[in-house]
């Protein structure tokens, strides 16, 4: 089907909002994936204990619980450059915030500032993308521009520890303050909306957001079953992202920076997965939720296998398990809001990512404090990979009728 924008651009243009897309995602990743490799550093630097830790990535986290419904409801009526491009500031200023911290609390409330400016980041780029991109190529362009989020961390994994380790992490964060920024505004000032979705919005007569509505969109079965999978996988997530690199350094005695490189192999193993799981998913007969349920089950069998694990491991098998964690852990994503543009209506798409992605990011927010807890109660990280794999049993028994 052939896409003009108001500017005369023909459907070539659809490869450059997925380029502009995929580029702000992968900025604004590097910032945030860039905090879990940096959580051991704020650890050391102002001598935090586990559950600290947790709270430090569970402030980025909380902001987008309240801000995310809000830029879904604005995608709905509003040019998604402007939003995502207004967001990218406001992560840059919270960045900003977060050098100058001469403490926790106050690196705490400045993280909470980065999380709302990233809130604008997912959903303005997942509505992008399907605003241009439809049938059997949505899957794999999804996948593309969900690859920027652990391309980004990959960038962060491979660039941060260094920076750190010879000026400091707070260098290492105006790094991700100038990525963010470039990203962000190099999205606002590439895309345009299709006449299509730009003269559709403007006839939408969607109901104002409220909290009877929201009630009755989750009361829809594929709805809920989206909820109950991405809250798990979230879960799962962040338990590597967040607390892998300490159990090699605790349990393997490798080192911050060493495991910096095993966490870059997760990332890119991420990117990987996210494009091939999406790309599949496009292919005819083929469910996509069902990927996503095949993904919980491979991470699920990942967890319960480093749980059992207490000898010392070698290098070949931690690259294989990191690729492992990636390819599933980060990739399932892709075919997880395709599957989502797929299904929800088109008036009401942006609400609905802002809805999904606000109640992931509560299991996002709860998940770090609750397993650093764990890991303090317990004095290990047996119970920390045990949990993260019951919570996916849960999200697939309770999904597994949806097709």
């Amino acid at each position: 089907m052939q896409h003009e924008i108001r500017s005369g651009h023909t459907i070539d243009y659809r490869w450059i909002v997925l380029a502009a897309a995929t580029c702000a995602q992968a900025a604004a990743s590097f910032v945030m994936q860039g905090l879990g490799i940096l959580a051991g550093f704020f650890q050391e630097d102002f001598k935090l204990n586990s559950f600290e830790v947790g709270l430090l990535m569970a402030s980025a986290t909380a902001a987008p619980i309240f801000v995310l419904p809000i830029v879904g409801d604005l995608l709905d009526r509003r040019d998604e450059r402007v939003i995502v491009g207004a967001g990218a500031v406001v992560l840059a200023s919270g960045l900003l915030l977060s050098v100058l911290a001469p403490g926790f609390v106050f690196l705490l409330a400045a993280l909470f500032i980065v999380g709302c400016g990233y809130s604008t980041t997912q959903p303005g780029g997942s509505k992008s993308v399907s605003n241009w991109f439809r049938g059997n190529q949505l899957g794999f362009a999804m996948g593309v521009r969900q690859s920027g989020l652990p391309l980004g961390g990959a960038a962060a994994a491979a660039v941060l520890p260094i920076v750190t380790s010879v000026y400091g992490w707070r260098t290492a964060l105006l790094t991700g303050m100038a990525v963010s920024l470039i990203g962000g505004l190099t999205f606002a000032a590439l895309y345009r909306s299709p006449i299509a979705a730009a003269a559709a919005t403007a006839k939408r007569n969607r109901p104002a957001m409220s909290l009877g509505l929201i009630v009755t969109m989750l009361r829809h079965s594929w709805m809920r079953s989206v909820v109950l999978s991405g809250t798990a996988l979230v879960c799962a997530q962040f338990a590597i992202l967040i607390y892998f690199m300490l159990y090699l350094r605790d349990e393997h005695s490798i080192p911050l920076v060493d495991g910096a490189w095993l966490m870059l192999v997760t990332q890119l193993s991420g990117a990987v997965g996210r494009v091939i799981l999406a790309a599949w998913s496009d292919r005819p007969g083929t469910s996509r939720f069902l990927l996503v349920i095949a993904s919980m089950l491979a991470v699920m069998a990942g967890l319960i296998a480093l749980a059992l694990l207490h000898s010392q491991m070698s290098w070949p098998l931690l690259i294989f398990i990191s690729a492992w964690f990636g390819f599933f852990g980060l990739g399932w994503y892709g075919p997880w809001v395709a599957f989502i543009a797929d299904v929800a209506p088109p008036e009401q798409l942006g609400l609905t990512l802002g809805i999904v992605m606000a109640l992931n990011q509560i299991a996002a927010v709860a998940t770090p404090p609750l397993l650093g807890l764990l890991h303090d109660l317990t004095g290990g990280y047996a119970a920390v990979w045990g949990f993260a794999a019951l919570l996916l049993v849960a999200g697939v028994w309770t999904t597994r009728g949806v097709r």
